[in-house]
């Protein structure tokens, strides 16, 4: 599961790492992004397009955005199984630009956080769906897939993110059917040698800190 992570991105020209011609307005850096907040997303197969969107996806045919769940992970195994994701899986890809996410330790639920090894913006896999409303709203929501961990993170979490390698990242939002070997490829859990983690403090179980300090490393017995 994946119900915390950053987009902070310092020195990185993220135009440039995910190929869009800019970046839309009100975008700032995020050290925590929990579902409900608003992120960086990026669209489309040929010229590249970035939004801002809403984390927890409420599909077009909900009667009212506000009722019913709104699922901010899918688990990548399952999409053609749930209704809700079926036939986003065809069309409706994504990328979650990350630079970080959280996962919490059983038994004490002590926080830690997971980047690459040399701190670069990443993209996870995810799914989008734009609701309208009778008085001409519009509503774009995503969510993130997930699948099993590597041996980095299993050692604190049973699941983790769709992690997307940069060769996959364009195959990913090319619209139309994935083969078997694409799905094993891209839901396989991201290499555990290209990653890193390490405990931060319990300033991550509130989703509003919203700072450097959410992800500094802490010293943890």
């Amino acid at each position: 599961m994946c119900h915390q992570f950053s987009l902070a991105w310092r020195d990185h020209d993220l135009c440039t790492r995910f190929g869009v011609p800019v970046l839309p307005a009100g975008l700032v850096p995020h050290f925590s992004i929990a579902p409900g907040g608003r992120a960086l997303v990026v669209l489309g197969s040929g010229p590249r397009e970035a939004s801002l969107m809403q984390w927890g996806l409420v599909p077009r045919q909900a009667a009212d955005p506000s009722e019913g769940t709104r699922p901010f992970n899918a688990r990548a195994e399952s999409l053609a199984e749930k209704p809700m994701f079926r036939d986003l899986v065809q069309s409706q890809r994504c990328l979650v630009p990350a630079t970080g996410f959280f996962e919490w330790k059983a038994p004490k639920r002590s926080p830690w956080y997971f980047r690459m090894r040399d701190g670069a913006p990443f993209a996870f896999a995810g799914l989008y769906d734009q609701w309208h409303g009778p008085a001409g709203e519009t509503l774009a929501t995503f969510a993130i897939l997930t699948t099993a961990p590597n041996t980095l993170v299993a050692a604190v979490h049973k699941r983790m993110p769709v992690i997307l390698s940069r060769e996959d990242e364009a195959r990913w939002l090319f619209a139309g059917s994935l083969s078997e070997a694409d799905r094993r490829r891209i839901f396989a859990p991201f290499p555990a040698g290209g990653m890193e983690t390490y405990p931060v403090s319990d300033r991550a179980n509130d989703p509003a800190a919203d700072d450097e300090r959410t992800i500094r490393p802490v010293s943890r017995l």
